[in-house]
C-alpha cells in the first residue's frame, strides 16, 4: 500500500509540468541583468520572486517583458517581489534586473522563475477503490504542494530579512567601533595637553 502511495506521489509530482529555475545573481554597478525563460503553451502560471540578499539600499529595479517586447510588469527600488500571472502568449519571456542607479554598489539577487502548465496527471487507481477515493488523495496531495511551495516563500522571505537585518548590524557594529576609537583618540590628546 506504501509502494502504491509513494508511486502516486512520484507521478503526480513528475507529470505536473512544472519547471523552474533559482539563481543568486551578483549585479555590478550600472548594470543592466536580463534572464530568459520560454513558456511554450497559452495559460500556462509564471511565478516569479526575487529579492536583494546584499548590497546597497537592498534595492534594485526589474522588468518583466513578454514575448513581442510587452511589458507585463515592473518596478524601481524594490527589495523583494513575489508574482505569479498567466502568460497569455507563447513564447520567451525576459527577466530583468537594473542597477543602473547605483555608481558603487555590488547587489546579490537571489531569484526565481517557474512555469506550471498545470497538466495534471491521471494517477493510476488501485482494483476496487472508487474515483472519489483518487481523486481525494489527488487534492491531498496538491493541497500539500501548495502548502509546502507557500513554507518555501515564507523561508527565503526570512533568510531575506535575516540578511538585511545582519547587515545592519555589522554596519552599527563599525560606527560603533570607529566612534570609540574616535572618542579614545580625543581622550589620549586632551590627556596630553594637560
Amino acid at each position: 500500500m506504501r509502494l502504491l502511495l509513494f508511486w502516486q506521489v512520484l507521478m503526480t509530482f513528475w507529470a505536473s509540468g512544472v519547471t523552474a529555475t533559482a539563481l543568486t545573481y551578483k549585479l555590478t554597478p550600472n548594470e543592466k541583468a536580463c534572464f530568459f525563460s520560454y513558456v511554450e503553451q497559452k495559460g500556462a502560471k509564471v511565478a516569479f520572486y526575487f529579492a536583494v540578499q546584499a548590497g546597497g539600499s537592498f534595492d534594485v529595479d526589474y522588468s518583466v517583458v513578454g514575448p513581442n517586447d510587452k511589458i507585463i510588469m515592473d518596478g524601481s527600488k524594490e527589495r523583494q517581489g513575489d508574482f505569479v500571472f498567466t502568460a497569455n502568449e507563447p513564447g520567451e519571456y525576459r527577466f530583468c534586473f537594473n542597477n543602473e542607479m547605483s555608481t558603487f554598489a555590488d547587489k546579490m539577487v537571489d531569484f526565481e522563475i517557474a512555469v506550471e502548465n498545470e497538466q495534471r496527471a491521471q494517477l493510476p487507481s488501485k482494483q476496487g477503490t472508487s474515483p472519489e477515493q483518487t481523486s481525494a488523495l489527488e487534492e491531498s496531495i496538491l493541497k500539500l504542494s501548495g502548502q509546502l511551495s507557500t513554507i518555501n516563500r515564507n523561508q527565503k522571505y526570512f533568510r531575506t530579512r535575516e540578511n538585511r537585518n545582519f547587515s545592519t548590524v555589522r554596519s552599527t557594529e563599525r560606527r560603533i567601533f570607529n566612534f570609540s576609537c574616535i572618542e579614545s583618540l580625543m581622550m589620549v590628546t586632551m590627556a596630553g595637553y594637560v
